[in-house]
């Protein structure tokens, strides 16, 4: 077996420094060092898409319309966890438990309203993922939307539980609404930016944000005149989020191996502490994907955390 693989016997000093309760460190722990490449980083197969964009993800693989085909791929690929919701986590998880860690959504949304006001109820609470067994709770954060005060109101309950738990607090930051359309777009840097800072000033533990692109269109200033690469707005945002971990999104499916692996390098050479891998894994073939993971793990165990 490849040594960077193996459970280290401690954890690195930057996470064994994070102000956390013993319940949150022993659960963080698993998920970092426990599972998935177990170096610190972090490897997570999303499955939420069925209720926010409805059954049409599944379309151009229909194996994957069954949670169990996911479930079965977190399991032979080695992710570190499976996060999704509980009506999944309670109807699929049970002959997972104890090989694949989850990290259980709380809230969500369909896409059939429109975006302009944007808001995420919840569906479950910190106590449901405590007594399904989970290492995390996930939470998404619509950033910037006219109903971002009712969001914030909901967020203190769920960071109050995991705290009062040791449960620890994924963020979805995801900037949306009317007012962000007018900024320039959900994908800026200027949004994605300040998404990373919100899930920081909240309280989030790890944050998932998107990959920022390179449009100063209509964006407030002084991002309209960065002039800035990829490597450089990825590490900005991560700077951003100070010491709340960053996930970057995997995004829609890349047929291209070769180009979903490059991604996986240069989020990782921007200070990333992992990836969160949908629809380019669980819309592949089985044995195709679970190869491709393998590579993905390849990589990852060169950026210990």
């Amino acid at each position: 077996m490849n040594q960077n693989l193996q459970v280290p016997s401690q954890a690195s000093e930057k996470f064994s420094k994070l102000p956390l309760s013993h319940g949150k460190r022993t659960r963080l722990w698993r998920l970092l060092y426990g599972s998935g490449p177990k170096n610190g980083s972090l490897l997570v197969l999303p499955l939420d898409q069925g209720l926010e964009h409805g059954p049409t993800d599944f379309f151009p693989h229909p194996p994957a319309v069954d949670p169990s085909y996911q479930f079965e791929m977190a399991a032979a690929g080695g992710f570190s966890a499976i996060a999704l919701g509980i009506g999944l986590a309670e109807k699929y998880m049970t002959e997972y438990c104890g090989r694949v860690p989850l990290i259980l959504k709380l809230n969500g949304k369909t896409n059939i309203p429109s975006d302009a006001e944007a808001t995420s109820p919840l569906f479950a609470s910190v106590e449901d993922a405590v007594r399904l067994g989970a290492e995390a709770v996930g939470y998404t954060m619509y950033v910037g939307s006219p109903r971002q005060g009712d969001e914030f109101r909901q967020f203190e309950k769920v960071r109050q539980d995991c705290e009062r738990y040791g449960m620890p607090l994924v963020v979805w930051s995801y900037p949306r609404g009317s007012a962000v359309n007018a900024k320039g777009g959900t994908n800026t840097l200027y949004a994605q930016d300040y998404a990373a800072r919100v899930a920081l000033e909240m309280g989030a533990d790890l944050v998932k944000l998107h990959e920022p692109n390179d449009s100063v269109a209509n964006v407030p200033a002084p991002y309209d005149k960065l002039q800035e690469d990829s490597a450089a707005r990825c590490a900005r945002v991560v700077r951003s989020a100070g010491r709340t971990m960053v996930l970057f999104s995997g995004g829609e499916k890349n047929d291209d191996d070769a180009a979903v692996l490059r991604k996986v390098e240069h989020y990782m050479q921007s200070g990333a502490t992992g990836v969160m891998f949908g629809r380019n894994m669980w819309l592949r073939p089985f044995d195709q994907a679970v190869a491709l993971v393998r590579q993905v793990h390849g990589i990852m165990a060169k950026y210990p955390r």
